[in-house]
């Protein structure tokens, strides 16, 4: 146990994509008092989209080193997209292998949809995927895998070629692109991709759609303080919120 001046709770080491501008942030409105993040940045090929994705994980190990000997509770890995194109199977295989190697559990962001989905007793899901066609595919192939049904797909206007132009999405766009998703048999929306700007937006496609709004980096703030057993210190959702409560003041702020 190490005394710490800060992050008495936990502290959490959180690797995000290279260019990611979102995950900080929101992940600074996520956590309660008393839990420390310290980032570390996932490196990959700056010219293949495809292949950037997958070197995050084939790189884990050098973006952990840069960690040294910090006291990390746990880590989460902000990428979603990696998990699609890699497959369930060898996301839990790899991720495991790390885990074991380091020392401290390492949760990604699909891991923790998956186990938000399975909270809330979810199996129908309208899916958000702001991603290039084949991420899409990817990532509906993989939800469907994971025995989830889809009962609609939605994504941007934006060019995704490079998938790095998902950091340009702002809230607006979002809302724009989900308006006409069919969620009426759904059971829940998923907002993936932990570089698009969600938080503002779960409130709004929760008072129009009437269901539970989730998002991957929602989801891998609540999973890593649940695995940390650290939920009960989480106030209650409130009106507009999904899993806990609080963080939609703070992310107004």
């Amino acid at each position: 146990m190490f005394d710490r001046e800060y992050g008495s709770l936990a502290t959490l080491g959180i690797v995000v994509p290279q260019a990611n501008t979102t995950v900080e942030p929101e992940m600074s409105a996520l956590m309660p008092n008393g839990v420390s993040m310290l980032i570390s940045r996932l490196q990959g090929s700056r010219v293949d989209s495809r292949n950037r994705l997958v070197q995050y994980l084939d790189n884990l190990g050098k973006t952990l080193m840069d960690y040294d000997t910090a006291p990390l509770d746990a880590v989460g890995y902000a990428c979603t997209a990696t998990s699609y194109i890699i497959g369930m199977q060898e996301e839990e295989r790899r991720i495991g292998e790390f885990s074991a190697k380091f020392g401290y559990p390492i949760f990604t962001a699909a891991q923790a949809i998956r186990a938000a989905l399975a909270h809330l007793g979810v199996r129908k899901i309208a899916l958000f995927a702001p991603y290039p066609d084949w991420a899409v595919k990817a990532s509906q192939v993989y939800w469907q895998k994971a025995g989830f049904e889809i009962t609609d797909t939605k994504t941007v206007t934006l060019d995704t070629t490079d998938t790095r132009h998902v950091y340009r999405v702002r809230t607006e766009m979002v809302l724009d692109s989900v308006k006409n998703m069919n969620w009426v048999d759904a059971e829940a929306v998923v907002l993936t991709g932990t570089g698009v700007p969600t938080l503002r937006a779960i409130g709004e496609i929760n008072a129009r759609s009437g269901k539970p709004v989730l998002s991957s980096n929602l989801c891998l703030a609540w999973f890593l303080l649940k695995q940390l057993n650290l939920d009960h210190i989480l106030p209650p959702a409130s009106l507009g919120e999904s899993l806990y409560g609080g963080w939609s003041q703070r992310i107004r702020a």
